[in-house]
C-alpha cells in the first residue's frame, strides 16, 4: 500500500497537500488542471521532489530516508530517457546491470522482455532508428525487467497519436497486471483513465485528493476538474 501521511509539499507560493492511500495491485489516474502539481506528486514519491511535512510510506517503509534509486519504484518519463548511443537491448539492459557484459541468465531476461513488448528482432537497432512508439516499448521493457512494485508513469505516451497510445495503455495494463505491480499515471486525457485506470487521484486546488472510482468521478466531474477539461471532452469520454 501506498501512503501519503499528511504530506506537505512547498515550493516558493506553490503547495500541495495529500493525505490517503492506494491500495496495491491497481492503476491510478492522477489528473487535475495544468499546474495543480500531478508530476510535483509523483516525483515526490520517486524521491526527486523534497517534501516539507508529512510521510509517504510504501507498506511500512518509509520512502523519506531512500534516495531514488533505493526506492521500490520504476518511473516512466514523457522523453523515455533512452541513451542514443546505445542499442534498444543495451538501453533495456540497464534495468538489471551497468555493465556492458551480462550473465547468459540476463541476457534472456532482456531478449524475453523486448520480445513481451513486440520488439523481437529490434535489438540491434539503436533509438533514432526506432519509431517513437518502439522506443516507448524499449522503455517499458526497461521498466519491466526492474521489477519494481511501484510503476510511475508521467505521460510518456503523450507524444504518440491516439492509436498507438491506446495500443501502449493497453500494454502497460496488460504488463502490470500480471506482474502485480501498483501503477500512477499523470493523464490530462480522460479517456486515457477510462481505459486502463481503476481510480482517480485528483489534483486540484492545492491537494491531491483521495482516489475515486474512474467513472464515478469522470461521470460526475467536480467543477475544478470540469472546468479544465471542458464539456465538449467530457462528452468524447
Amino acid at each position: 500500500m501506498l501512503t501519503f501521511d499528511n504530506l506537505e509539499i512547498a515550493q516558493g507560493d506553490f503547495r500541495l497537500t495529500a493525505n490517503f492511500a492506494v491500495q496495491p495491485g491497481g492503476i491510478i489516474a492522477v489528473m487535475g488542471p495544468s499546474g495543480a502539481g500531478k508530476s510535483t506528486l509523483l516525483n515526490a514519491v520517486a524521491g526527486f521532489t523534497p517534501v516539507t511535512g508529512g510521510h509517504i510510506a510504501w507498506g511500512q517503509t518509509d520512502l523519506g530516508p531512500l534516495s531514488p534509486q533505493s526506492r521500490p519504484i520504476a518511473m516512466l518519463f514523457q522523453d523515455q530517457n533512452l541513451f542514443p548511443h546505445l542499442t534498444a537491448f543495451e538501453n533495456a539492459a540497464l534495468a538489471l546491470t551497468p555493465r556492458r557484459r551480462l550473465t547468459t541468465d540476463q541476457q534472456a531476461q532482456v531478449n524475453a522482455a523486448l520480445a513481451r513488448v513486440d520488439l523481437a528482432g529490434f535489438e540491434g537497432r539503436k533509438p533514432g532508428a526506432l519509431s517513437g512508439g518502439q522506443q516507448s516499448r524499449v522503455a517499458l521493457a526497461r521498466v519491466m525487467l526492474q521489477g519494481k512494485p511501484l510503476v510511475l508513469l508521467d505521460e510518456p505516451f503523450a507524444a504518440l497519436g491516439p492509436a498507438l497510445k491506446a495500443e501502449m495503455l493497453d500494454l502497460v495494463a496488460e504488463i502490470t497486471h500480471s506482474s502485480g505491480a501498483t501503477v500512477m499515471m499523470v493523464s490530462h486525457d480522460p479517456a486515457d483513465a477510462r481505459r486502463i485506470a481503476d481510480q482517480v487521484v485528483l489534483v486540484a486546488d492545492g491537494v491531491a485528493h483521495e482516489p475515486a472510482p474512474t467513472a464515478k468521478l469522470l461521470d460526475n466531474p467536480p467543477p475544478s476538474l470540469r472546468d479544465y477539461l471542458g464539456d465538449s471532452v467530457m462528452r468524447k469520454t
